[in-house]
């Protein structure tokens, strides 16, 4: 069940240990770089997918459900629920996802099921390229920082760091021949 208040094992037990996976991290950072600038409808409807995902997400492999949702792996009982017949369980689809309206103090009635993170991440990042906003946003891992790309030199500079990546990529291509 939903707790209010800060949860240290919810956060130790549920958070931690999946923010420590690079695809897993990159995939909740898509959902969050997609609030900025974002509408305020839109922020409902990110709040929802991050819910269904980052808090009560499953995904299936070789045939069997997992659940990797931070709610889920913290609740002994909802972790046993989610993975019995009793809640329905839906493909994973960010537009539908996000029109879910979903109760906070008993256990959820429907659980989306991504194929895998990468493709979470993937159609999460498709969905979120259709957000009306006068700019885009790029994370830069050597600064660490998120950028705004919403002048020609922004874009410019991260057509030349592509460019670069690009050439290094090249290069180990041909080195593995």
């Amino acid at each position: 069940m939903y707790t209010p208040e800060p949860d240290v094992c919810h956060e130790l037990l549920g958070h931690v240990p999946l923010l420590a996976d690079p695809t897993f991290a990159q995939f909740s950072q898509e959902i969050g770089m997609a609030s900025l600038g974002a509408p305020d409808d839109w922020i409902d409807k990110l709040a929802t997918l991050y819910w269904f995902t980052v808090e009560f997400g499953m995904c299936k492999e070789k045939n069997t459900y997992k659940a990797y949702g931070a709610g889920l792996l913290s609740s002994f009982g909802e972790l046993q629920y989610c993975l019995t017949d009793k809640p329905e369980k839906r493909g994973f689809d960010p537009d539908k996802i996000a029109s879910t309206k979903y109760p906070i103090t008993e256990f959820q009635p429907v659980y989306y099921v991504a194929d895998s993170f990468a493709d979470a991440k993937d159609k999460v990042s498709q969905w979120a390229a259709t957000i009306q906003r006068p700019f885009s946003v790029r994370y830069n891992p050597y600064t660490q920082s998120i950028e705004v790309l919403q002048r020609k030199s922004h874009v410019l500079t991260l057509a030349r760091d592509i460019k670069s990546e690009v050439a290094t990529l090249v290069d180990a291509l041909v080195k593995m021949k």
